[in-house]
């Protein structure tokens, strides 16, 4: 690529702020620990947010979409247009990551890096189209050089247009057949048979299944014949099985975490784009929450590399930031713990 951007360092940690909040959890009226994960969340939350009492007023979430040219060998379930009609559908409102959004009081938008086809202007969509979709990539690279740095321009320009005083992002996707582009991207950076990784994704049945890792597979393989180790490189992975929603998810999820933002990633989808990240610059998983363990097979493995335990396990594989969104309230369940219950001087209870 031409710049190097992604490799600048993140905000610092304010660490004399996170040994002030763990002095005040150490002084509320509770036994040591007792709130478990949720002493944690504050402290943590108060390190990245360099306040002793963190707050989640406000809350942004950008859904990117596009599409994926390996729709064609029938792995989703659902054909390869729907993906532009549910950009209008999050446009009105009518989507679950839509009502989740509302019910946070979070500003939401959604990005469109590249359907099929041309949309009309539609409130909360930022038309950022680098192709129609990508191409497929069973035996050629999905995209090129330059849609690839275009792609990450998106991603990174959906934060630069945020206000900077957002306390907590949130990143979502949609696009038919990501969830294979996914999945090839995670076996390659993981280098783990297709088989491990790949899921029912829409809902195909088992011999959708079966499919999709045939595909991925064999993607693999021809791309490792193709450019051998260069293939190992993160940039070249997503060059060549990767889609433009994901490189763009993970470029946002790069210059959030140099800004100071805090994120909130989603499921098995975003959790890749998060892995993509994370190759790109270690330090940018100190800026990550992670909200739920997805019901997709190769989820858990994404987790792992990332050393991660998600907050929520629901069983949910909707994407869109659905996920992230559901378990937003533990977070502000646990700012309003810290923040508001009293010390044990307050009480005038012994300690």
């Amino acid at each position: 690529m031409s710049s190097e951007w992604w490799e600048l360092p993140v905000k610092g940690i304010d660490n004399e702020i996170v040994k002030m909040a763990e002095l005040r959890q150490a002084q509320l009226t509770k036994p040591p620990g007792s709130l478990g994960r949720l002493e944690e969340l504050a402290i943590k939350l108060a390190g990245m947010q360099g306040k002793v009492k963190p707050e989640l007023d406000s809350i942004q979430i950008v859904v990117f979409a596009a599409d994926h040219g390996v729709a064609e060998l029938g792995v989703s379930a659902f054909p390869q247009e729907v993906t532009a009609e549910m950009v209008k559908n999050f446009s009105r409102g009518g989507a679950a990551i839509s009502v989740l959004a509302e019910s946070l009081g979070a500003n939401f938008k959604v990005v469109n890096v590249g359907t099929v086809t041309e949309l009309p202007n539609l409130a909360k969509v930022v038309d950022a189209r680098v192709a129609a979709g990508t191409k497929n990539f069973i035996d050629m690279p999905a995209m090129t050089l330059e849609e690839l740095e275009q792609a990450f321009r998106v991603g990174r320009a959906a934060i630069e247009e945020l206000d900077r005083s957002i306390d907590l992002y949130i990143g979502g996707e949609m696009g038919i057949a990501n969830t294979t582009s996914a999945a090839a991207l995670a076996s390659a950076l993981i280098q783990v048979a297709g088989d491990r990784v790949v899921g029912s994704g829409t809902g195909v049945d088992r011999v959708g299944v079966a499919n999709k890792a045939k595909v991925v597979n064999a993607a693999l393989e021809f791309h490792l014949r193709d450019c051998g180790d260069e293939f190992k490189s993160p940039l070249e992975i997503a060059r060549r099985v990767g889609g433009f929603e994901i490189v763009a998810l993970a470029a946002s999820y790069i210059y959030a975490a140099q800004s100071g933002i805090v994120v909130m990633v989603d499921g098995f989808i975003s959790s890749v784009a998060a892995l993509l990240a994370v190759r790109l610059n270690s330090e940018v998983r100190e800026w990550m929450f992670f909200s739920h363990r997805s019901a997709e097979q190769g989820h858990s493995l994404v987790l792992e590399e990332l050393q991660a335990e998600p907050l929520l396990d629901l069983g949910m594989r909707l994407g869109e930031g659905s996920g992230a969104a559901v378990a937003v309230p533990l977070l502000m369940q646990a700012c309003k713990l810290h923040f508001n219950m009293a010390t044990f001087a307050e009480a005038g209870v012994a300690s």
